[in-house]
């Protein structure tokens, strides 16, 4: 029997003691970052209380303890992702998008030359746009975009032949706009049959869907630690044993390299050639700590609560505000997360997200960093709500309140 209680994680975070404009803080902005437990929080301090060092190098007890318990971070990232060759396998970066640029400057430009093919979809973050535009300016690659449907899905219809000539498949887990999960296993069994790799953009997905990689047969992965109740300024990439020893490092200088010369370099074997200069200890042990608290809770019990809460909340939308507020993203929980869009008719999102504030309630406007997307769909914006574990439906009951005021104030 389950023993996960919303209400418990809500306990655990101490945020929620906040209280904003009079009112308790409605938290619904978890898709551009989750609010981390205390235990995360006190992880971070005891190491700079007890045992800040820097890593690797030193031989004192305090040193080999950070260098312990960085390095046991990444082993826990290793375990909760199903990494086929653990440890060895997790690069530290500074977030998803810095591990889609390394993905991109390191094998693209050592692997990819003019009249290759780089796949993405039209439901991307820039952070799996932008690093490929700037590859192909250098080198001549094309990208091309799967297209969405009417219905807020990947377009898979042409999906052997979209993949012609393709050598990645670059794609999102989940939506950070529309909540949709793609099918990955599918994705990759196509992408293989047609040799090409497949990379994952797992930043919604790592801590509400779940990611195991082996199982989905994926070959690159990228994710951030602020988005899994851990700390902001640490990502984490992930690459097949062989696909990451080939490739070139990404950055230069201390820590990545094995022996320097004053004719040239040898760089380290393993992450360590991608982890150049002082890594984000204090964020490592605060991101092993969120692994083990997510693991606690059971991912199952969040996935399914996280459900719940997005299906009650679509279908109250709906009946409240059905022709006053669309939805960017599918209605039915069926391959969807908890992140939804909202469009208020003739209110733009970032009148509606004050509103909101005046009621304690946070939601995050704008593109989302998602304009492709928006293009697709006719949107400058939305005000996107999104769940996580501490969430409850009283926060829906106080979304449905302030947006109904919202409404009537702008008429």
């Amino acid at each position: 029997m389950s023993t996960f209680s919303a209400k418990r994680v809500r306990a655990d975070t101490p945020e929620f003691l906040r209280v904003i404009n009079d009112h308790p803080l409605t938290y619904l902005d978890s898709a551009a970052s989750s609010l981390p437990p205390r235990s995360v929080i006190e992880a971070m301090s005891r190491y700079y209380e007890l045992r800040h060092a820097n890593v690797h190098r030193g031989v004192y007890q305090t040193a080999n303890e950070a260098t312990d318990a960085y390095e046991g971070a990444r082993a826990a990232v290793a375990r909760f992702i199903n990494a086929p060759g653990g440890a060895e396998e997790i690069v530290f970066t500074k977030n998803a998008t810095e591990s889609f640029n390394l993905l991109a400057k390191s094998w693209g430009m050592a692997n990819l030359r003019a009249g290759d093919v780089v796949l993405v979809s039209e439901m991307e973050h820039h952070a799996n746009i932008v690093p490929w535009f700037q590859l192909r300016d250098v080198t001549g690659v094309e990208v091309r975009f799967l297209k969405v449907t009417d219905d807020f899905r990947l377009d898979l219809s042409t999906l052997d032949d979209d993949l012609r000539g393709v050598k990645l498949l670059s794609v999102t887990a989940m939506s950070n706009v529309l909540g949709t999960i793609n099918p990955l296993r599918e994705l990759a069994d196509a992408a293989h049959r047609r040799g090409a790799l497949i990379a994952v953009d797992a930043a919604q997905s790592v801590a509400h869907a779940g990611l195991d990689v082996a199982s989905l047969d994926v070959d690159f992965a990228a994710f951030s630690a602020h988005k899994m109740l851990g700390p902001t300024g640490l990502g984490v990439f992930w690459a097949r044993e062989k696909l990451l020893e080939a490739m070139p490092p990404f950055l230069g200088g201390g820590g990545m390299i094995a022996d320097v010369r004053t004719d040239g370099y040898l760089p380290a074997r393993g992450p360590a050639k991608f982890e150049a200069g002082t890594p984000p200890i204090a964020e490592a042990v605060g991101l092993s700590a969120a692994v083990r608290y997510l693991e606690y809770l059971g991912l199952e019990h969040v996935v399914a609560h996280e459900k719940m809460l997005t299906a009650d909340a679509l279908a109250r939308l709906e009946s409240n505000f059905s022709g006053r507020v669309r939805i960017i993203g599918p209605t039915t929980t069926d391959a969807r997360g908890g992140v939804i869009s909202l469009d208020v008719e003739g209110v733009h999102a970032h009148d509606v997200a004050q509103v909101l504030d005046e009621f304690g309630v946070c939601v995050r406007p704008g593109h989302h960093c998602a304009k492709p997307l928006m293009r697709r769909f006719g949107l400058v914006a939305t005000a996107r709500a999104s769940f996580g574990p501490y969430s409850l439906t009283a926060d829906t009951d106080v979304l449905i309140e302030a947006l109904d005021h919202a409404i009537k104030l702008f008429g």
